[in-house]
């Protein structure tokens, strides 16, 4: 078998191996190899890379009429030397292998010319032409290191450069709320369609699959129920999260469940939420349902005020079904019903809500407006959600970030919305109230890697020093130099919302809190608050029943993190549940300290 077939264990070795056999074996190809060489060399490897000073040279050499720069008559001596080794010897492989110091005098000089730019680059190629097959190799080899170097460098700046454009859109979460069955998951899938977030070719799969299961009409909302669970049912359980942007802003999409059994997932859902969606179903019937005592949409829309959302948008779905078709008197009718409810809750109907009709379905007055309905003169979904003005955050406070969830992956991993302050990567922070000193090693806003993020943003934090298992939504972030309070017992505000029986000191429900569950006691009624003039009762209340206000201590069967409603209103609000049923709603007024 040829040696030449075989890989060797060295290069070094592979040359000295060589030399004898080609010695022997292959005069007349060398000298063949030496007359063919020039034409084509060149042409391999000069184009590519310095055409500029190429040029440059052979123009100096025309002009200056054979009086080249020493150096490159240097170099021309020793090609020529080269070539009469080559051709009276014919061992041109030895003089490869065995005289290594002319190889590194050559490669030497080649890269002092592409340093200063033209300094007898015509000499170089020169060398090239006439080096002849011996010294091509190590130059070629050289030649095409040097442009895969500058190729990886090349497209650097562009990822670079890409990400400082995006934080200057301000973030705001929208959360979508309702009864069941009213359409929040398929106008949710349907603006990620409309905004491109979703391509066609993955709604037609949907489409295909929906179609399999005899569900083609919900297609659309398995953009955002991923789970085959909540496929087969077409039941939200988890919230969902998309996002998608607009011209001024960029929006998280928060798919709330509508089922009174996920209650307590939806709660969370809207903690996070800067803006609340209200989808109402216009179908006769539905959103009778939806509306009665045991419906969601007045829970939902009670929840929703509770956890802060300020500004909330009726959306009134199904205005295309048959038995609505457009209607404004059905339109009109679902308004009545809901305002004065609305207001109840605590939202000022000329300020805080919107009415708007709409198709989930279709798509229709979600983008663009409908000529079926000419009777709404408003701005579509999306746009009328670009042009509402902008939020308040408080970036330069203390850093809050009340912890949805977790899960390990290369770390331990954790999601929330940053309620105040900035976090950048490599900071130092606090897990409260374990007290873990955590470092931020990656950060991730809506899925798009930042160095540093600002309040009101969705985050996956990935962090070092702590374990996943350490962790439970409802721990917050903090700084080190200004902790969140933790505790177990304080006083709050509460009012009774709806309770059959009385309410004595000693009962028990379930306290969510911004992202944390909790169980919790009243161990004492401290006065009554009367509704409309604010007064307190002088004495202590032996109970209290629905639709009353009053002050009362509470205590938590662990410890929590809250902050006074005074202080920090995101941490201080919060909802008493208990048998399937939102109780009461209320306000942290004090944190009492543990030795009390």
């Amino acid at each position: 078998m040829d040696p030449r077939d075989t890989a060797p264990d060295s290069w070094e070795l592979e040359e000295d191996a060589e030399a004898p056999a080609t010695a022997a074996g292959l005069p007349a190809a060398f000298a063949a190899l030496n007359v063919n060489a020039k034409p084509f060399i060149p042409n391999v490897n000069a184009p590519v890379f310095v055409p500029s000073f190429l040029q440059a040279n052979t123009g100096e050499m025309s002009a200056l009429d054979g009086v080249p720069e020493p150096v490159a008559n240097m170099e021309v001596a020793e090609t020529a030397g080269m070539l009469s080794q080559c051709a009276v010897s014919t061992v041109c492989p030895v003089e490869n292998g065995g005289t290594e110091a002319d190889m590194t005098t050559e490669e030497e000089t080649w890269e002092q010319k592409e340093e200063p730019g033209g300094d007898g680059g015509g000499g170089g190629q020169e060398d090239l032409g006439g080096g002849g097959a011996c010294m091509e190799g190590a130059v070629k080899q050289e030649d095409e290191e040097m442009m895969e170097e500058e190729e990886e460098e090349m497209p650097m700046p562009k990822v670079t450069s890409a990400p400082p454009d995006a934080p200057k859109k301000e973030h705001v979460n929208v959360v979508f709320i309702g009864h069941v069955d009213a359409g929040k998951s398929t106008i949710g899938g349907q603006i990620m369609y409309l905004t491109g977030m979703v391509d066609k070719r993955t709604l037609e799969k949907y489409e295909r699959e929906a179609k399999e299961k005899n569900r083609e009409t919900w297609y659309l909302s398995w953009a955002l129920d991923t789970n085959q669970e909540e496929r087969d049912k077409g039941k939200t359980v988890e919230v969902g999260r998309a996002y998608f942007e607009t011209e001024k802003k960029h929006f998280t999409i928060l798919d709330a469940p509508g089922h009174k059994s996920f209650v307590p997932n939806m709660i969370g859902g809207a903690s996070q939420a800067d803006l609340a969606v209200l989808v109402i179903s216009a179908r006769k019937g539905e959103f009778e349902t939806g509306f009665e005592k045991g419906g969601q949409t007045r829970e939902h829309a009670m929840l929703a005020k509770t956890a802060g959302v300020k500004h909330l948008i009726v959306l009134i779905n199904k205005m295309d079904d048959p038995t609505v078709n457009w209607s404004l008197e059905r339109y009109e009718e679902c308004k009545e019903k809901l305002v004065p409810f609305l207001k109840k809750v605590g939202f000022n109907p000329k300020k805080d809500i919107h009415f708007m009709p709409g198709s989930g379905l279709t798509g229709a007055n979600l983008k663009d407006p409908v000529p079926e309905c000419p009777w709404y003169t408003g701005l579509p979904f999306i746009a009328h959600l670009d042009s509402l003005p902008n939020f308040t955050r408080s970036s330069d406070g203390p850093v809050r970030l009340p912890i949805v969830d977790k899960y390990k992956d290369m770390g331990t991993v954790i999601l929330g919305k940053l309620e105040s302050g900035s976090i950048s990567k490599a900071q130092q922070l606090v897990m409260m109230p374990n007290r873990h000193t955590v470092e931020v090693l990656s950060l991730l806003s809506d899925d798009v890697e930042t160095d540093d993020a600002a309040a009101g943003e969705n985050l996956k934090l990935r962090l070092k020093g702590i374990e996943e298992e350490e962790i439970l939504p409802g721990f917050i972030l903090c700084t080190p130099d200004n902790l969140c309070h933790s505790g177990r017992t304080f006083d709050a505000q509460i009012v009774i919302i709806e309770h059959k029986s009385i309410i004595c000191r000693g009962y028990n429900a379930v306290l969510h809190i911004h992202t944390c569950i909790e169980e919790v006691q009243i161990t004492a009624l401290i006065c009554l608050v009367d509704k409309k003039t604010g007064e307190k009762s002088k004495t202590r209340p032996r109970f209290v029943k629905q639709d009353q206000v009053c002050i009362a201590r509470l205590r938590a069967a662990g410890v929590i993190c809250l902050e006074t409603f005074k202080d920090f209103p995101q941490m201080g609000r919060f909802t008493l549940r208990d048998e399937g049923k939102t109780i009461a709603i209320g306000k942290v007024l004090k944190l009492v300290p543990e030795k009390d």
